[in-house]
């Protein structure tokens, strides 16, 4: 039997607003209490290798950036069916793992997961740790977005605690921050 719900953060937090996914998806795990309680995966650039993970699950509610020509941190929610349609071929290695990886469930004869992307346009993709000011500003947003779409899914949360992003973003390139 197929697992209910489980948020992934993607991206590669050593490439600047690449990673937002990722952050967010500990940002998750460190503030709030889900009930019933859901998986939530720091994905990072893994693409086709997640297949097996979401073979596991009905739905997957995706966190990570998406290049489009609009506003950086203009947040989306993209059903996954749709993403095609934006002509993502020329994003970002793991965007189109993600897209590639939903679509070989079906070529295996399986049915995929609800897939919907919660996405935040990046500013800056460049080789350091932490988020633009774009994103940074538009973050709480961005988590608002999947907090929204958890509740649709009958999902109830509550916020246990302020572990703030820059801490978050700190720890990764310091391990020895405690969070």
């Amino acid at each position: 039997m197929k697992k209910r719900l489980a948020v992934v953060g993607i991206g590669n937090v050593l490439e600047f607003d690449d990673g937002v996914g990722v952050y967010a998806s500990v940002y998750l795990k460190k503030n709030f209490f889900f009930e019933p309680q859901i998986d939530i995966i720091e994905g990072g650039v893994e693409g086709i290798k997640l297949l097996d993970l979401f073979l596991e699950y009905e739905n997957l509610l995706i966190l990570d950036c998406i290049n489009l020509n609009d506003k950086s941190g203009s947040i989306y929610n993209i059903p996954s069916n749709e993403l095609q349609t934006l002509g993502l071929n020329s994003g970002s290695a793991h965007e189109i793992g993600v897209i590639e990886t939903l679509g070989a469930i079906e070529l295996m004869g399986k049915k995929p997961p609800n897939a919907k992307i919660i996405a935040i346009v990046p500013d800056l993709v460049k080789f350091e740790y932490g988020l633009s000011e774009a994103v940074l500003k538009n973050f709480k947003k961005f988590i608002q977005a999947l907090l929204d779409e958890l509740t649709l899914h009958d999902i109830r949360y509550k916020k246990i605690a302020s572990v703030e992003i820059e801490k978050i973003i700190e720890h990764f390139n310091d391990p020895s921050v405690r969070l």
